[in-house]
């Protein structure tokens, strides 16, 4: 399990997004005691939403977590598009139950540094943020896409 930081350190800016409240609020509580500082969202609009303010205001996330499937709203998969056009370097993870879903397959062909399938530990998301944020730029300037990330 890792330990939390000492107090007034971070150990990043992160947007976390998952249709389930239960999920937001336990993963927020977590990712707060071990030094997050974590922005909750329900769906992939309020996703894109809150990157651009952070954006604006000089304060960017260091990694997303994006919810693949969202019944009746936006899922990960066309989050990842919107937030690669305000920064083409968004380092975010998808996550999802659905582990033959070809997203979590290969998650670095869909835009994404990475996946957290569910259900996770916490020690598991904290390595994959880590991971996330200290990766070279996500970008594959050969890609057809513009963008391939290495999948964790």
């Amino acid at each position: 399990m890792p330990v939390p930081n000492p107090e007034n350190e971070t150990r990043g800016r992160v947007l976390f997004m998952d249709d389930e409240e239960a999920i937001r609020d336990i993963m927020g509580l977590m990712l707060r005691r071990l030094g997050f500082s974590v922005t909750m969202v329900a769906d992939g609009r309020e996703a894109v939403t809150a990157f651009g303010v952070a954006i604006a205001r000089g304060t960017p996330y260091d990694a997303v977590v994006l919810d693949l499937a969202v019944p009746g709203g936006v899922g990960a998969l066309e989050a990842i598009g919107l937030l690669r056009r305000l920064d083409p370097d968004v380092r975010a993870l998808v996550s999802s139950g659905h582990a033959r879903d070809p997203v979590m397959a290969d998650p670095a062909a869909h835009g994404f540094a990475g996946v957290v399938p569910k259900p996770y530990e916490i020690a598991e998301l904290v390595a994959a943020l880590e991971r996330a944020r200290e990766s070279d730029s996500p970008r594959d300037t050969n890609s057809p896409e513009g963008y391939l990330l290495p999948a964790y």
